[in-house]
């Protein structure tokens, strides 16, 4: 059971034991409703201001187990509501710290990447519109670009290939990756990890052959397909990063729209 639905079954238990403990005194101590409902709330808040008294046996044990069971629920309550607290904080962080190996990503690989990746799609104009990012862009059209590109049949040209360049980039880039690989914080974004596994096997892929001119079309194919695997999944995380720069680094955004990959010729110099 997760913390939230905890919490929610926690919060029906001060209110049965008041109303058990309105009810029981009403019956055994022969209270009004509300002399029962305020001697109830004062049993369990343990203040006793001493103007209500049980003045029966039956009602002093009643009384007993009341205070038992009140205060177990409140400090139930009160400690499942820390854990949610500190919970929710851990996860923000844990969010934060993934966002942040994001951005390394892709600062140091994934924009320049994505940008090749594009000149070997031949479909991409399709796209590049729907993706012109701007200041104003709200989380809903972040989700709606999205949507768009996950129906987007990523296409890659084995014709428009130029292989020995993205083999020169991610040699570059081998151990960046792999120590992204070895972070901890990776294991609960599997769509991030899968992007940085994508990635890494197509550099592997590249730095298995002894040569990469001439190769067979079948081998050309096949290197388009892992191409394709990875473009795929860029093409998503870019968005998250997008949407993770604009809420927390405008600035950091502000070259990102400069040098948006999917922008002809994009420049970073302010016009």
């Amino acid at each position: 059971m997760n913390i939230f639905k905890k919490l929610r079954y926690l919060l029906l238990l001060p209110a049965v034991v008041i109303v058990i403990g309105t009810i029981g005194f009403m019956l055994i101590e022969k209270l009004s409703f509300l002399d029962a409902f305020y001697f109830t709330i004062v049993t369990i808040s343990t203040v006793g201001y001493g103007d209500i008294l049980p003045t029966t046996a039956g009602g002093k044990i009643f009384a007993i187990f009341i205070i038992i069971f009140g205060i177990g629920s409140f400090l139930t309550l009160l400690t499942s509501g820390a854990q949610w607290l500190l919970q929710r904080r851990q996860l923000t962080m844990h969010r934060h710290r993934i966002n942040m190996l994001m951005g390394v990503f892709f600062t140091e690989a994934g924009n320049e990447l994505l940008r090749i990746f594009t000149k070997f799609d031949p479909n991409v104009g399709s796209v590049c519109h729907d993706c012109l990012v701007t200041p104003q862009w709200s989380a809903a059209e972040f989700l709606q670009l999205k949507k768009r590109l996950k129906r987007y049949e990523h296409a890659i040209d084995p014709v428009r290939l130029d292989i020995e360049l993205v083999q020169q980039f991610l040699q570059g880039k081998g151990d960046m990756l792999v120590r992204q690989l070895e972070n901890p914080d990776l294991v609960e974004n599997e769509n991030f990890s899968e992007l940085l596994w994508a990635t890494v096997h197509l550099r592997d892929e590249l730095a298995a052959r002894p040569s990469l001119k001439n190769l067979p079309e079948t081998d050309l194919a096949h290197l388009a397909i892992d191409i394709k695997r990875a473009y795929s999944l860029l093409t998503q995380q870019w968005i998250d990063y997008m949407q993770y720069l604009k809420a927390r680094y405008p600035f950091l955004f502000s070259l990102a729209l400069r040098t948006n990959p999917f922008v002809e010729n994009p420049s970073a110099i302010v016009k």
